[in-house]
């Protein structure tokens, strides 16, 4: 494969999936029909908390992030856990159909799960479009905007004293002297190679 960093050009843009219990940084998302309640799809991927809330709840939202977004929000659903942290703890959300949607964001569009499809890697979930509301008439931020803007979205900060082992991919950080060799990266599942000390 020559480059396959040309996906990159696939207009995609920067949402954050709720649903009851989490969620998470996803880019992946499409709508698939027309009508009053059009199908809405997003791809989340398995190794995600958020993957497997997907899997027990029946309605998830999409909060669409502009390109003035607050960059903690990318930093706190992109780059933890709810398995380890709360990430509605600092990020202001209101509670729309029973789902937290983020305030700074350019609008949201809430689904009621219809099917979903596994492949290797992701989970292909389909919705049908029951709420939504435009707050911002705003640019969207892409995916190939946040690729090319990611040091200064997502600025790593590491715990003065600890040896660091961060994500090239998405900025997760590992504490430790050695990163495992089997180690998988929880927030985007790449291996260690991937991984820059610090």
């Amino acid at each position: 494969m020559k480059n396959k960093k040309i996906t990159r050009k696939i207009t995609q843009g920067m949402y954050v999936l709720t649903t009851n219990g989490g969620g998470c940084i996803v880019d992946a998302v499409s709508q698939v029909s027309a009508g009053d309640n059009p199908l809405i799809a997003v791809a989340v991927m398995k190794n995600n908390y958020t993957n497997e809330l997907m899997h027990k709840n029946n309605t998830f939202a999409l909060s669409v992030l502009g390109m003035d977004s607050n960059p903690d929000i990318i930093k706190t659903f992109g780059l933890n856990s709810m398995r380890d942290i709360d990430k509605f703890k600092d990020i202001k959300t209101t509670d729309i159909e029973n789902i937290k949607i983020i305030e700074d964001s350019l609008g949201y569009m809430i689904c009621e799960k219809v099917d979903s499809i596994e492949n290797e890697t992701h989970t292909l979930f389909i919705g049908k479009l029951i709420e939504a509301d435009v707050y911002k008439e705003e640019e969207a931020m892409s995916y190939s905007y946040y690729q090319e803007h990611k040091d200064e979205l997502i600025k790593v900060k590491t715990e003065k004293g600890k040896t660091a082992w961060v994500c090239t991919i998405c900025g997760y950080v590992y504490y430790g002297d050695t990163l495992p060799v089997d180690y998988k990266c929880p927030a985007c599942g790449v291996g260690p190679e991937l991984f820059k000390r610090q």
